[in-house]
């Protein structure tokens, strides 16, 4: 097979991600929140492996008719944001005006980072929270906190997007990387695993979840903290 048409079929497995997210978007709206999730993580490995595969068969060169920064970064808004958003509203775990807060400030701050032109580092982690609330809502599903904790929490991370704070991307942030990529692979598991028995509060999915969650939204801001051996 030609490396041309590789390329094209790069773009074309990045593009099933919105499929997946009509998916998602579809369970949301029949409130089956666990079949939601489902779909989203499966719209995330999919996130997670094209982008390698883009970098193998480059395809800004071997496939050039189709922008895949942009292609990733439409289907990014509806998982990462706009879909987990509207989960957030209409599952009730933020009520009232808080519901409202919520879904104005995540779907609002993460239209402008997503049209950042720094949101990269110089060592491919992300310069702010790079607006992963998928990753957040799941575990929220998950533990369901107190309403309160789950607003301040929301609008920490909302603020932190503009903040000069570094969130690892587990595959391309070199640093960790040996740690980071098991860790997110774990996550990927237990969020399905949490998913799939569509959040029974006494699975161990959870624990993990959360823990493995600390470590992706906390190492990079330790790799700031921790100089870098030379």
């Amino acid at each position: 097979m030609a490396i041309q048409t590789r390329a094209l079929f790069v773009h074309l497995f990045t593009a099933t991600g919105a499929v997946f997210a009509m998916l998602a978007m579809l369970a949301a709206a029949e409130a089956k929140w666990g079949l939601m999730f489902v779909w989203l993580v499966v719209a995330f490995v999919v996130d997670g492996i094209d982008g390698p595969l883009a970098r193998k068969y480059d395809v800004k060169t071997n496939a050039p008719r189709f922008d895949g920064v942009l292609l990733d970064l439409i289907i990014d808004y509806l998982t990462y944001v706009f879909i987990p958003a509207f989960a957030l509203f209409s599952s009730g775990l933020l009520p009232g005006w808080t519901g409202w807060m919520a879904i104005i400030v995540i779907t609002f701050a993460s239209a402008m980072y997503f049209a950042d032109s720094r949101m990269k580092t110089s060592d491919n982690s992300f310069h702010g929270f790079p607006g992963c609330w998928n990753m957040l809502i799941i575990v929220l599903f998950a533990i369901r906190p107190d309403f309160w904790i789950t607003l301040t929490i929301v609008a920490l991370l909302a603020v932190a997007m503009f903040l000069p704070l570094k969130f690892i991307h587990p595959v391309r942030t070199k640093r960790w990387r040996s740690v980071s990529l098991p860790v997110a692979l774990a996550w990927t598991f237990f969020a399905g695993w949490a998913a799939w028995v569509d959040f029974h509060p006494e699975s161990w999915a959870h624990w993990g979840l959360v823990l493995t969650s600390v470590y992706l939204i906390g190492a990079g801001i330790a790799q700031q903290l921790i100089p870098e051996r030379r």
